[in-house]
């Protein structure tokens, strides 16, 4: 299908300031999925896949175990999802996933940014369907039947295998993470992980190659990222620059 490493999730600047937001970010759904759940990896398993993806990205183990603490103690504050649905520069489609303890607050500050780019913040469910949430596991290979057969026989809902350049992509229902995970971590030991993921893929995509336009969703991204509730931006665009 020709999406192999499609996964359109903004990813911040690696600059002092980034570094604290994505401390920050999973400080703050790593606090909630151990409040939410048991507040223990060995059991929790939202809980693992967040330490997993924490330690990936060079969180440091104490803010880690802060969050944990917190959320055993029963302290702390209450936080909700919140999603974010619209069209933003280049009319590409946009989802944004909130954390927030301020619903008014948080509409406020994401609204901004698509006012600011003259795009437009839509209604629940206006873009979503056109997404797949799939997790997304992608590693140096050739052979996708290989892989394929693998997933297979552990009895895990595959929806896709891809091989691309070198490299496989498995894509699957979300639900069935922790069980394609572990088929393929059981049927090759020596697997690295590039891509590990629980996302939301595009079903289409929209180039953009107005350096204009660019330039404005450029803006669009940055704005978004800088809201203190924003966890995660999903998008269907791709820069041609």
């Amino acid at each position: 299908m020709g999406r192999a490493f499609e996964v359109r999730k903004s990813s911040m600047a690696k600059t002092a300031n980034a570094k604290t937001k994505i401390n920050s970010k999973y400080g703050k759904e790593i606090y909630v999925a151990a409040k939410n759940g048991e507040p223990d990896p060995d059991v929790n398993l939202t809980l693992r896949r967040l330490i997993e993806k924490a330690k990936k990205d060079q969180v440091p183990a104490h803010v880690i175990e802060k969050a944990i603490e917190k959320a055993a103690g029963g302290a702390g504050e209450d936080y909700a999802t919140a999603r974010y649905e619209g069209y933003g520069p280049g009319n590409c489609m946009v989802i944004v996933d909130c954390l927030t303890d301020n619903p008014n607050r948080t509409i406020k500050d994401v609204r901004l940014p698509f006012t600011k780019t003259e795009s437009k913040i839509g209604t629940p469910g206006c873009v979503a369907h056109m997404f797949d949430h799939f997790a997304v596991l992608g590693f140096s290979g050739n052979d996708d039947e290989v892989v394929l057969e693998a997933l297979m026989m552990a009895d895990v809902d595959v929806t896709d295998v891809e091989a691309q350049d070198g490299k496989v992509s498995v894509f699957a229902p979300h639900t069935e993470y922790f069980k394609a995970k572990t088929a393929l971590e059981d049927a090759f030991p020596e697997i690295n992980f590039e891509v590990d993921e629980i996302t939301f893929v595009p079903q289409v995509h929209i180039e953009i190659s107005d350096e204009e336009v660019i330039a404005n969703f450029d803006k669009f991204i940055a704005m978004l990222e800088d809201c203190d509730d924003v966890q995660n931006v999903y998008h269907n665009a791709i820069i041609k620059n």
